[in-house]
């Protein structure tokens, strides 16, 4: 069945269901231990998992690991340029949950990224990344705390399909002339614009499909959360990429206001619903003018639309969210990207659910890692409707690889993001519990320890592994 590697005696399959994991009580769960440090965190991260468990459930429940190989750690095993074997594939796809430490980026052979590689295989097009903020933890900003959110990032579309021609290359040249002799001229909203003839072109797809089921799972993630925080904000650049960027915004709406209709309110739509509780006996204009600025200054076609808009949600909502019900639903709304990156610095308590394309994605949720103490204590999730793979979001640090001193904080996360998706959430509350406490009473990695103030003497990773551990209750 497999070339190199032999799953556990003990333990079965995670099986799924609408989407959904079926997790039996003693799973097998492949894990990559990664490249770089990687030998040092896994080892750490695997002990706080397992002795979680235990505490949790007293030997009713255990993982089964199984390991797998990629990155460079599959070549010794496999050979030259095998960075991603048979096996590895085959097995992710068998048991269909797994976890991976950092993996390096190869240098030569045919794929560009294993991380983004094992996404589009698996058709992981969710890529789930949790910002919260561990009190003690060194951060540049005055107010962290304030920080948390949940990025779900559209895992394979946008430019990372990685569909593009190199400068002065056949290809490159030909759809050039394509694109500037036929298909621009074809298009009068494009004027005269045209592609100087020395560029590269790369493609960028933006699929209803792939949208809206990134944004389905966003908002299924925001109806399980307090009421407080259940808000989805679409992440785009839509004023200027129209219908690409734009076009998620508009099939994220559509998704919310059809098959979520009763569970969420569009923003837009609040402050119509708003008006007319305030004021019963509000005008359709005077809404309107209200809800729209610059109502008046709009040709009288315009504010015909914008009036339609008004009736239509007065009469198609109001007996379901009027009444003060909307601010019971999930709130959906959307920021232009350039706007987020300031604001969940400058207004951070305002976000919740950030839904993204896949570039954007990529940008916000290192910058909202960046608030909340850096990539050392971010986890990330890939997930699709039959697979999820768990990972650290930070790269190899091959120059710190075997001296026992990384922050494994990332991949301990992740691996609490596991627990939660099989539904082992007592074991989750104690990693969270015993991340917490370890920080509080600065027991921490060199990365940390060296940002505190005054600076403290750092733990080694295995040693904050213990200290995580001992906080369990």
């Amino acid at each position: 069945m497999y070339e190199k590697i032999t799953p556990p005696d003990i333990g079965s399959r995670i099986t799924f269901k609408n989407g959904e994991p079926v997790v039996p009580d003693n799973p097998i769960i492949p894990f990559i231990r990664g490249d770089g440090t990687g030998v040092d965190i896994w080892p750490a991260s695997q002990m706080v998992i397992d002795t979680a468990v235990q505490t949790a459930y007293q030997g009713k429940r255990q993982i089964s690991w199984f390991k797998v190989y990629a990155g460079d750690e599959a070549c010794d095993i496999y050979g030259t340029y095998q960075y991603l074997p048979e096996d590895t594939l085959q097995a992710i796809k068998e048991y269909g949950v797994a976890i991976k430490g950092p993996l390096t980026t190869p240098v030569g052979g045919g794929i560009r990224s294993l991380n983004v590689a094992l996404r589009q295989i698996n058709d992981l097009y969710a890529c789930v990344r949790p910002c919260r903020y561990y009190e003690g933890t060194p951060s540049p900003h005055k107010y962290p705390e304030k920080l948390d959110v949940i990025i779900y990032r559209e895992n394979t579309e946008d430019i990372y399909l990685g569909i593009e021609w190199r400068q002065g290359t056949e290809m490159a040249e030909r759809i050039i002339s394509l694109l500037n002799n036929e298909l621009i001229p074809a298009s009068p909203e494009h004027g005269k614009k045209q592609i100087r003839l020395d560029s590269g072109i790369g493609i960028k797809p933006i699929s209803k499909t792939g949208s809206q089921r990134l944004i389905r799972r966003a908002i299924r993630h925001a109806l399980r959360l307090p009421k407080n925080k259940q808000m989805v904000t679409l992440v785009h650049k839509g004023n200027i990429m129209k219908y690409t960027e734009g076009a998620f915004r508009d099939w994220g709406y559509e998704l919310a206001t059809t098959e979520f209709r009763n569970e969420c309110v569009t923003e837009r739509e609040s402050w119509i619903l708003s008006n007319k509780e305030v004021n019963p006996d509000i005008s359709i204009a005077e809404n309107a003018q209200m809800i729209e600025p610059g109502f008046n200054a709009l040709t009288a076609e315009k504010q015909a639309v914008i009036c339609q808009e008004i009736e239509k949600v007065l009469d198609s909502i109001w007996s379901t969210h009027g009444s003060d019900q909307w601010k019971d639903k999930v709130m959906v709304n959307d920021r232009i990207a350039d706007s987020v990156f300031q604001q969940i610095q400058t207004r951070p308590d305002e976000y919740s659910v950030l839904a993204t394309m896949n570039l954007n994605g990529d940008y916000v949720s290192d910058a909202a890692a960046a608030v909340v103490g850096g990539l050392g204590m971010a986890p990330g999730a890939n997930i699709g409707d039959e697979c999820a793979i768990f990972e650290a979001t930070h790269g190899t640090a091959p120059k710190h690889a075997g001296l026992d001193r990384i922050n494994p904080g990332s991949v301990i996360l992740s691996g609490v993001m596991m627990l939660e998706y099989l539904g082992w959430q007592e074991a989750a509350d104690l990693i969270k519990q015993g991340i917490s406490d370890a920080i509080a009473n600065r027991q921490v990695t060199y990365d940390l320890a060296r940002l505190m103030e005054p600076p403290v003497e750092p733990l080694k990773c295995s040693e904050f592994a213990e200290a995580i551990i001992k906080h369990f209750q």
